[in-house]
């Protein structure tokens, strides 16, 4: 999803030192761990890269493609939601995932548990995006990119 209005690609370059971030990694405490990892590895087809227990505990890595981290001030988290769900819905965080086809993605994804916020729309930047609430609290976009 390309959610820019601009290309502001060397805002803050050069300005410190460089860590050289290698991978992002999105963590999240789910309540019901069994249907959250059944919904996104299951469900959406993210790739189980390691899981690991604790006493008393586990944690799966799922792989999710290409990662980015997009950040966006309010008023543009406020037009994300108007244009994909007609009002504000997401909170600080919004997971997105780039998937063939919105609008199988979401029936298949509605039909594994996710609630329906918005069925797929056509955006100004020339995608289909769904907007749902998934397993773990977390509040998704499917997108599809679309040619042209």
């Amino acid at each position: 999803m390309n959610d820019q209005t601009g290309p502001d690609s060397d805002a803050g370059a050069n300005t410190a030192a460089t860590i050289g971030v290698a991978e992002l990694r999105l963590v999240v405490t789910a309540e019901d761990y069994e249907a959250a990892l059944a919904f996104y590895r299951d469900t959406l087809g993210l790739p189980q890269r390691a899981a690991f227990s604790s006493p008393g505990g586990r944690v799966t890595i799922l792989e999710a493609g290409r990662a980015t981290l997009e950040i966006a001030d309010p008023p543009h988290a406020r037009y994300i939601d108007e244009v994909e769900v007609g009002h504000r819905a997401a909170g600080h965080i919004r997971v997105a995932f780039q998937v063939a086809d919105a609008e199988s993605a979401t029936q298949v994804a509605a039909e594994a548990g996710a609630s329906v916020v918005a069925r797929p729309v056509l955006t100004p930047w020339n995608s289909r995006n769904a907007r749902l609430d998934g397993p773990a609290g977390l509040q998704l976009t499917l997108f599809e990119e679309l040619d042209g």
